[in-house]
């Protein structure tokens, strides 16, 4: 990086100041009140960053080649901005400021980069992994509102990465697995296999990889499971799940809340299964009872 410039004497602290004001004044007919707020406030901050920092050209021309790679990245299966967004922790700022933890309700985290919408149907009791690698998992629990009532047919979409920590839109052969839709039950229960969650990096090999790098930071996230939870007449969750015991001091997109850490019970391999499926080796047991808001 360039050095910073020399302190601006009074003149020109003037001048920088006069073009903050120019610019601002450039946006006071804006017709929508609140876009106005928005433009106005990223105009003041942007700029009072700038001459915070005593930003040099060069600086400038690699922030914008900074953003144009991050741009080119995403596509319908890779959101690089989302991911920029998480390890700034703006992502966690975002979803702390607009749902605050009150009450029972279930807590919100990240969406994370790596979502799919209209993923395939599950049925009760169903198989997640759909042949991703992984140890199995059981995970059981409900959906119900503020007073502890059941929220029969709530939408459950879930996703996570398998055993090598990559999410089946990181394959080449566009398969899907890992993920799926169900419903909870009248009883606002609900049930599936899983895979037991693992530590994985977060994809480094883009510009957000190159930031944390040359930041010195972790790519790494806690082991979880995602949770998006949908019903009408009460407000969406984005969640996950971690797994207690494992390393979650560190967590590169700041996801953790510690209302949703949750035991995984191993098993020895040949104990038997809540449903009878036949499992060779060890698997894990969980339960997540979500409490949703209303809308």
């Amino acid at each position: 990086m360039t050095q910073a410039g020399p302190a601006p004497d009074p003149d020109q602290r003037e001048r920088e100041a006069q073009l903050t004001e120019t610019v601002l004044a450039s946006f006071a007919g804006t017709p929508d009140g609140r876009l106005r707020e928005l433009v106005t406030a990223l105009t003041r901050h942007l700029h009072a960053f700038a001459r915070e920092v005593r930003l040099t050209e060069p600086e400038w021309q690699a922030a914008i080649a900074f953003l144009t790679d991050t741009g080119h990245l995403t596509d319908d299966r890779r959101q690089e901005f989302i991911l920029l967004s998480d390890v700034l922790g703006l992502s966690m700022q975002t979803i702390t400021i607009n749902h605050a933890a009150a009450g029972p309700v279930t807590e919100s985290t990240v969406l994370g980069p790596f979502f799919v919408p209209d993923a395939p149907r599950l049925p009760d009791g169903g198989d997640l992994a759909r042949g991703a690698p992984g140890e199995p998992c059981w995970v059981t629990g409900s959906v119900r509102d503020e007073a502890g009532n059941p929220v029969p047919g709530a939408l459950l979409e879930v996703w996570e990465a398998d055993e090598d920590g990559r999410y089946d839109v990181q394959y080449d052969d566009r398969r899907l697995a890992a993920r799926g839709r169900l419903t909870a039950g009248p009883d606002g229960e609900f049930r599936f296999w899983a895979l037991t969650p693992t530590p994985y990096p977060i994809p480094d090999d883009g510009p957000v990889g190159r930031l944390l790098a040359a930041t010195g930071r972790s790519p790494m996230r806690a082991p979880h499971l995602h949770f998006m939870v949908s019903a009408g007449g009460f407000r969406t969750l984005v969640t996950h799940i971690f797994v207690a015991g494992d390393d979650l001091a560190s967590d590169s997109v700041f996801g953790i809340r510690q209302s949703l850490v949750k035991p995984f019970e191993r098993q020895p391999p040949g104990a038997p299964t809540p449903d009878g499926r036949a499992v060779a080796g060890s698997w894990t047991r969980v339960r997540f009872d979500i409490v949703l808001a209303a809308d």
